[in-house]
């Protein structure tokens, strides 16, 4: 296991080169820090790929083709052990001039941010393994083609950490693990309702700070204290799943680690749920089963959560129901211009 600060180090030249993003040096930087066979999980409709360069060609060189002044703006970087393997979780922000389209996404020659979180298992000092979420609803938004249901939630560009130390430096695995634990019996308490009693058997106050957000990914939105987290949130995807379940219950491979006051989890799914009743997403009850990824990161303030960064891989919930949530929105925007947005400029 190796020491979480530098641990974090391992992705250091990927973020110093998506910051100001040049392809030969990202290709590089990707190279460098990935093994050869590294298997890389993404966001539908990416799916999966392996090693440096088929990473780049399946996910960053569409974007960069849309965005041509592509930056990578990292809000938080954490790592830690999960007990097998050592993680790094760095949550984001992927923005710039948005000139081209993107998945068919129309451009709006304005700037855009796609928020995300990524996670990387580190073996041997390089990257052997990544899940990531980008949330694609989120750029969808922006270019004015969402074409699901509204959120219930707040839509904006959600922040960093309050604290602003969301880049700190940090190697307080003691605390870490305090913290996780916080975390772990918040959300088996979670599963407790409806299934054995009403939402109190959830002890939402023992574990949550008064002033807690959440910040859901686009398509649910932010909710600010737990007024507004039941209400915006979780009231509409309990009574949706009311049999939803995580981690061993349903054999599911997840992994949560902490350092300090922070916490994060991912799995490649890490909830299965059946689809039984009305009221989450305007998705019908179908009855169907689906999984669920995931990426949260927490951070604490004492013994409560304060604040909650959360992305749902939601296009791939879609797909499992049979909704080609892309497809729609090209029906949508047939008519709007896919040409690229020309921003030339001259001082005379």
């Amino acid at each position: 296991m190796t020491s979480a600060s530098h641990q974090a180090d391992v992705i250091k030249p990927i973020r110093q080169a998506m910051y100001a993003f040049e392809a030969s040096s990202v290709q590089s930087a990707l190279a460098a820090v990935l093994a050869a066979d590294a298997e890389i999980h993404l966001c539908h409709p990416f799916g999966d790929c392996q090693g440096a360069d088929d990473y780049y060609a399946t996910a960053y060189q569409p974007l960069f083709h849309a965005i041509p002044d592509l930056e990578r703006r990292d809000l938080i970087v954490m790592s830690g052990h999960d007990g097998k393997s050592d993680w790094i979780g760095a949550c984001g922000y992927y923005a710039g001039s948005f000139i081209r389209p993107f998945l068919d996404i129309p451009p709006t020659g304005h700037h855009c941010a796609m928020r995300f979180h990524e996670f990387y298992r580190i073996e041997g000092g390089q990257v052997v393994e990544i899940q990531a979420i980008w949330d694609i609803p989120e750029m969808m938004m922006q270019a004015n083609a969402w074409p699901m249901a509204p959120s219930l939630g707040r839509e904006w560009q959600v922040p960093g950490p309050a604290t602003q130390d969301g880049l700190a430096p940090r190697h307080d695995p003691e605390r870490g693990e305090k913290a996780k634990q916080i975390v772990i019996d918040m959300l088996t308490d979670m599963t407790r309702h409806p299934l054995e009693g009403d939402a109190k058997v959830m002890n939402l106050d023992r574990y949550w700070h008064p002033r807690m957000t959440w910040y859901g990914p686009a398509g649910i939105g932010t909710a600010r204290g737990l007024a507004g987290f039941r209400h915006w949130h979780q009231i509409p995807f309990l009574n949706a799943m009311p049999d939803r379940k995580s981690g061993a219950a349903v054999d599911l491979d997840i992994h949560f680690f902490g350092d300090g006051d922070y916490v994060a989890v991912t799995g490649w799914p890490d909830m299965a749920m059946t689809i039984t009743q009305d009221g989450w997403l305007g998705i019908a009850p179908s009855g169907q089963s689906i999984t669920i990824r995931s990426l949260d990161f927490w951070r604490l303030e004492g013994e409560l959560i304060r604040e909650n960064w959360v992305l749902v891989d939601l296009l791939d919930v879609y797909r499992q129901l049979g909704v080609d949530v892309l497809g729609r929105m090209r029906e949508f925007n047939k008519a709007r211009s896919m040409g690229e947005i020309s921003l030339e400029h001259d001082y005379q």
